[in-house]
This record gives C-alpha cells, sequence and structure tokens, in this order.
C-alpha cells in the first residue's frame, strides 16, 4: 500500500527567483509516493510551488494492484480512470457536491464505525465521461473528530473496515513531512540556484544521522537489510520542473 502527497517548502524569493509561487513569496513543492512497508518513500520529485498534485501525479508510475491513498488535492476522474486501466486500486475523500446515482446498497458490518457501503456511478455531464465505470462509496465514522467521513474507492472487494482504515493510514506521510521540516530546518544557505537547494536539503539529512542510532532521528528514512546493517534511504530529485522519472537507490550508511 502506498500514501501520495505533497508538502510546500517555503524560499526567500528575492533570493530564490527561479521559485516564484506568489508575488511575495518563493517556494518549491516535495511531491513524494511513502511505501507503507516500511514507511520508506519510494519516490519523490521537486517541482515549483505551483505545480498542481494532479499534475505531477500523472507522472507517478504505480505496480500493478498496488494500492494508493491520497487527499482531495488528487481528487480528478481522468486521473482516477488512468490508476484503474492501470491496475492500480485508490481510496480518496469524496467531494460534497459529486452528482451519482446509488447501484446496490452493501449489507454493513456488526459492530464497525461502516455507517454505509455503496456501489455508485457518477452521473455527471463530464464526470461521467472520465470515469464511466462503477465505484464504491463508503461512509466511515471518526470517532476522534466526531464526524462522518465519505471515502471513494475503486476497490470492490475489501470490507468497509479495511477501506477506512486503508484512508486513515494515509496520515503516516503527513507525519513523515512533519519529521523531515523539524530535523531539516537550514537556517543558511549555501547557493540559490536548484541544485545548490538540492544539495544543500542531502548534506542536511546525512547530518542528521551523526548522533544516535539513524533510527531515533529519521525513523522513515533508514531500513536494515538482512545483515542488520543500517542503510540510508537516498531519495533522487529531479530538477524543478518535472523531468524523466527517477528512482531513490539505496546507499551504505
Amino acid at each position: 500500500m502506498l500514501s501520495l502527497d505533497s508538502t510546500t517548502i517555503d524560499l526567500c524569493l528575492s533570493l530564490f527567483t527561479w521559485a516564484e509561487f506568489r508575488q511575495t513569496k518563493g517556494a518549491v513543492k516535495l511531491h513524494m509516493l511513502l511505501d507503507r512497508d516500511g514507511y520508506m518513500p519510494d519516490f519523490a520529485v521537486i517541482t515549483d510551488g505551483k505545480t498542481s498534485d494532479i499534475t505531477t501525479a500523472r507522472h507517478f508510475t504505480l505496480p500493478k494492484g498496488s494500492i494508493v491513498a491520497v487527499d482531495r488535492g488528487y481528487y480528478d476522474f481522468g486521473l482516477f480512470a488512468q490508476w484503474n486501466n492501470s491496475g492500480v486500486f485508490f481510496v480518496t475523500r469524496l467531494k460534497g457536491n459529486a452528482i451519482y446515482k446509488i447501484i446496490d446498497n452493501r449489507p454493513l458490518p456488526q459492530r464497525s464505525n461502516v455507517l454505509s457501503d455503496q456501489i455508485i456511478r457518477f452521473t455527471g455531464s463530464k464526470t461521467c465521461l472520465k470515469y464511466p465505470g462503477v465505484l464504491r462509496r463508503v461512509v466511515v465514522w471518526d470517532n476522534d473528530n466526531r464526524r462522518s467521513i465519505e471515502l471513494l474507492t475503486n476497490r470492490l472487494r475489501f470490507g468497509g473496515t479495511t477501506t477506512g482504515k486503508v484512508y486513515r493510514d494515509r496520515w503516516e506521510i503527513e507525519i513523515f513531512f512533519k519529521l523531515l521540516k523539524q530535523h531539516l530546518k537550514i537556517e543558511t544557505f549555501v547557493g540559490t540556484s536548484p541544485n545548490a537547494l538540492k544539495t544543500q536539503i542531502w548534506t542536511a539529512l546525512i547530518e542528521s544521522t551523526k548522533e544516535g542510532k539513524p533510527n531515533d532521528r529519521l525513523p522513515f528514512l533508514f531500513s536494515r537489510n538482512k545483515t542488520g546493517a543500517y542503510r540510508l534511504y537516498y531519495v533522487e530529485f529531479s530538477s524543478v520542473m518535472i523531468s524523466d522519472k527517477k528512482r531513490g537507490a539505496l546507499l551504505p550508511f
């Protein structure tokens, strides 16, 4: 299972003129695919801050049979159709203005947080053309926040409870981004070019391993091989604009 999301890294526009985001603000975006098997980054790319999540997601090649959880920043039926046609399953939040008809109401598991489980087909004039197939609407109760959450997925055979758990675990990528920013606070930049920025981010990652076991500092960025040796996961960043897809490489720690 995978989680796909992005985070914005703010920059000073007067220094990073190539990273214009708003009138007085610069930024780049880190888009990342997190593999929940060990919570390791599977793929990452840096774009300018204006590049949409959907545009970037189209460049990620997901393995057939994989399950990816995304937030509503990736809510696009053209993208959903692309994933579905590639044998990729997705779980996301359903938008409140969605227009659909109910094909089937499924039985609900007893003593669970599942409030509704339906097979639906979208009937909007544009949506039905982009995604003519059936999808599944699962409503789960979020007891922590005292609210119901409407989920949308093309995985028709999952239990409703499992679908809710798949989306809930998407939060791990938010934790990853939080830890990354906490441990990679860069107060002074050695350069202002795109290459200088990504080099300094990589250098900061190496610095973060100097004290204690690496898993104590950035647990999501490290794994152990069969001999028990720590290995550092190096995310190969692209240039500021999307270019050819690149995979990360495992380098000995």
